[in-house]
């Protein structure tokens, strides 16, 4: 049940001609910090000259329905006491019937989420592993919402970074066909290539050289570049799949970095961009204290705002988009206020429903990773560093586990490990990731929520539960309720996380979730002689189990039975 929407409707009732809006009563609820005072705070300061006496009087009016057991005034405020048997019964029977459904929203946006953003001269690195983890949280909470979600992909397969391990190929690799996974095997080329060099200086002209004649459509530099970029895509395929992640859509930008001409000359010619004395076309921002931008160079070429604008309509066009999404790095914040505002400015009909899903960089304990320099760490050897620290716990725990058992469970906790550790900071802020840290089984981590779920299975084995509930009355402790209304949030926590692109708060609800939980399984005996206590509480302990699996699952983390 909706008890916020039920209490809505009380107080619109009795205060409808002063407070005109249903949203109003939305912003204005509230839930008070300690429990002790109620589960909803409604501010009586819209109501008269003294908010306590309004309170006073407002109490006295209403006639509270089955849904709550008392109010308070405490001060300007009156609080609201949800009754929790009703909480019980309506929350746990709600869970039991729709499972993995519980959460659902009644969204039907058509939305589009661009994420991970590749370079194919290189492996996907560590920062990469945060944006895929945002990328696929924000999609999968979207869907929960009930909305249409498109995950595309712009991979970056042109330019000189690209032209840079080509050249360092054709120099040492002799016709090399790879040894290792193929983006590996041509970043290997990249690094070799920014060392080399730092020796012959020669080697960035013969670079920018290559570039010209790829984009000449020399034969040779195509049928070189074609191959390269077959090794790494082929490579970060792989990556994508151990991940848990795919695309409905890729861009490349090889098809497109020549477009968006036409749109820039549109510009031009209503007069909402100029050229300059150099002859580019240029928009001036200043006025909405943006730097201004070029968006075509005085010979013609394209830059990446030109590529954007025309990828932002080509989205539009393939997907008739109610909302786009960009997870981009926050190095890029003043790009995407410039895009979008120039598209506002050419009054496109989607230009106010672009969103810029910002994230701060991701650092290691030893500093910031740099790729030319060969001390980024590859997203893949991440996996593997703590796919094998898990493996060697889960062997120093259980000693009857098959070697399949052993890697597939590893391989689960270390994903939910990496995963949930990008994803428990709000994404607009800088972590630094510690392997080590992510992996604890206690503290705010990832496995510590795969164990909680384990723990609440193992529980429900143990014991045959009835499915039927008697009197949810018998759920009355102060841990149990706290349960109870946790759970009772979770579908407001996801339309939450969804409306302002917020994965973190899922992890917060999550972690409270199973502290919570935690609490009551130390306090509370589960199993035991009183059937009917025995039976109302694993089917709170199988609630629990059910909103962390799906929680999880929201944040693409997979939810063992056994740790």
């Amino acid at each position: 049940m909706d008890f916020k929407k039920e209490l809505i409707t009380l107080l619109s009732k009795e205060l409808g001609e002063i407070i005109l809006k249903k949203e109003d009563f939305t912003s204005l609820i509230s839930v008070p910090p300690d429990q002790r005072l109620g589960d909803y705070a409604f501010p009586c300061f819209k109501l008269g000259k003294n908010p306590k006496e309004e309170a006073e009087k407002l109490k006295a009016r209403i006639k509270l329905s089955k849904s709550f057991s008392k109010i308070e005034v405490a001060g300007p405020y009156l609080n609201f006491f949800i009754c929790p048997e009703v909480l019980a019964k309506e929350t746990l029977t709600k869970i039991f019937k729709e499972k993995e459904d519980y959460g659902i929203g009644k969204d039907k946006k058509e939305i589009v989420i661009e994420f991970c953003g590749p370079n194919t001269n290189k492996p996907l690195h560590l920062g990469h592993v945060r944006n895929m983890a945002i990328g696929d949280a924000t999609r999968r909470i979207l869907v929960k919402q009930g909305n249409n979600v498109h995950p595309v992909n712009i991979i970056n397969d042109r330019g000189i970074h690209i032209c840079q391990s080509m050249i360092a190929y054709q120099k040492w690799g002799k016709g090399k066909t790879p040894d290792k996974k193929g983006d590996h095997f041509v970043g290997d080329y990249y690094v070799l290539f920014s060392k080399k060099s730092k020796e012959d200086e020669t080697m960035k002209a013969e670079a920018q050289e290559l570039l010209l004649k790829w984009e000449q459509g020399d034969k040779e530099t195509i049928k070189l570049w074609k191959q390269m970029n077959k090794w790494v895509l082929e490579g970060f395929k792989e990556t994508y799949q151990r991940f848990g992640i795919k695309f409905e859509k890729e861009y490349s930008e090889s098809d497109y970095y020549q477009n968006g001409k036409e749109i820039v000359l549109e510009g031009l010619k209503k007069k909402k961009f100029h050229k300059n004395e150099e002859g580019a076309i240029v928009v001036n921002l200043e006025e909405f204290n943006l730097p201004n931008k070029v968006v075509l160079r005085a010979d013609g070429t394209s830059i990446y705002i030109t590529q954007d604008m025309y990828l932002a309509q080509l989205r539009y066009d393939d997907f008739k988009f109610n909302k786009m999404v960009y997870v981009v790095a926050s190095e890029q914040n003043n790009h995407f206020k410039q895009l979008f505002k120039i598209l506002e400015l050419l009054n496109k009909p989607y230009a106010n429903n672009l969103y810029h899903l910002s994230y701060g960089l991701v650092n290691l304990p030893s500093g910031r990773m740099k790729s030319r320099e060969g001390t980024v760490v590859d997203a893949d050897d991440i996996m593997n560093e703590i796919s094998s620290l898990a493996e060697t716990e889960i062997r120093k725990r259980y000693d009857q586990l098959s070697e399949k058992d052993i890697k597939k469970r590893a391989e689960m906790i270390a994903l939910g490990a990496i995963k949930f550790f990008m994803l428990k900071t709000d994404a607009s802020r800088d972590i630094i990731f510690n392997p080590e840290e992510s992996l604890s089984f206690e503290g705010e981590t990832g496995p510590y929520l795969q164990y909680t779920h384990a723990r609440s299975c193992s529980i429900l084995r143990k014991a045959e539960k009835n499915n039927v509930v008697n009197d949810f009355s018998l759920l009355s402790t102060n841990s149990e309720l706290a349960i109870l209304k946790l759970l009772n949030q979770f579908p407001e926590k996801i339309k939450e996380s969804a409306a302002n692109y917020k994965p973190h708060l899922i992890c917060r609800y999550l972690l409270d979730l199973a502290q919570a939980y935690n609490e009551f399984y130390h306090q509370s005996q589960v199993i035991s002689e009183d059937k009917e206590l025995m039976n109302a509480r694993l089917h709170l302990v199988d609630s629990v189990r059910q909103v962390l699996h799906n929680g999880l699952d929201l944040l693409g983390i997979k939810s063992p039975e056994e740790m």
